[in-house]
């Protein structure tokens, strides 16, 4: 194909194949700068193995990277760290909202599928509370609650933190309360088990473009997950009001949100 042909067909394509493609490059081109990196990462993989923020002496409010918040959250949390750290709970409330409290942990997503199955009918809206987890479990409750046509919801002072955001990212109408949580950062193999800098690599990556085309899937730009992308692990990027809105992780803002609460 001659180059004018070329042109002309790339004319063709509409802004948002476009705007997708420098997407796929731009996140190509940061795994090429990662595998330059690899011996920065080894050394980094070496200080983060073992990294659990669901361990005792890890905090589960993590520091933040943001310049309104460089030092910590935006507001204080209203839970204690007790309830962050406990496996995640199921408390279906009036009104049809169900509350999704505590660390997403191994074996989550099938509990919620159960509780989903054994009162479904009843759940209209999962709102949650969580620092986050199982990036497995968590895209497979954030599946199920697309499937089920749900919403979801953060409220004033709670925490939706690391992979919790993919979870949210589910809901058919999304709503952030004013002073709501949520923060994200780069995906880890937690564990005692050291992976090598390859393995390290492949799962970062293979995640990372699990993460992706789900949030595209739900209809939230992927561009967010570069935030994600930025932040170390025991970091967290905590996102405004409006970046929110910009990336249609919330559907609605924030003070119509409060008000029909």
């Amino acid at each position: 194909m001659r180059i004018d042909e070329t042109v002309k067909a790339l004319m063709r394509l509409d802004d948002g194949v476009l705007m997708r493609g420098a997407f796929i490059v731009m996140l190509m081109a940061a795994g090429t700068f990662l595998l330059i990196d690899l011996r920065d990462l080894a050394a980094q993989n070496a200080e983060l193995s073992g990294f659990d923020p669901m361990l005792e002496d890890r905090p589960v409010l993590l520091p933040a990277v943001t310049e309104a918040a460089p030092n910590g959250p935006p507001v204080q949390p209203g839970s204690s760290d007790e309830v962050l750290r406990q496996p995640m709970k199921f408390d279906l409330r009036p009104g049809g909202v169900l509350l999704a409290e505590g660390t997403i942990d191994l074996g989550a997503g099938s509990r919620f599928a159960e509780e989903i199955e054994a009162r479904g009918e009843y759940v209209k809206t999962v709102t949650f509370n969580s620092p986050g987890g199982s990036v497995d479990d968590a895209l497979a409750m954030s599946k199920l609650i697309r499937e089920k046509k749900l919403d979801t919801k953060v409220a004033a002072k709670a925490l939706c933190a690391s992979s919790c955001p993919i979870v949210f990212a589910g809901g058919v109408a999304r709503v952030a309360e004013k002073d709501a949580l949520i923060g994200v950062h780069q995906v880890f193999s937690g564990g005692e088990e050291r992976p090598t800098p390859a393995q390290a690599m492949s799962f970062a990556q293979s995640t990372t473009a699990r993460v992706v085309r789900h949030l595209d899937t739900m209809g939230v730009g992927p561009s967010l997950w570069i935030n994600a992308l930025e932040t170390p692990p025991d970091r967290l990027y905590y996102l405004t009001e409006k970046e929110m809105a910009d990336f249609h992780l919330t559907t609605e803002p924030v003070a119509t949100a409060k008000t029909k609460g």
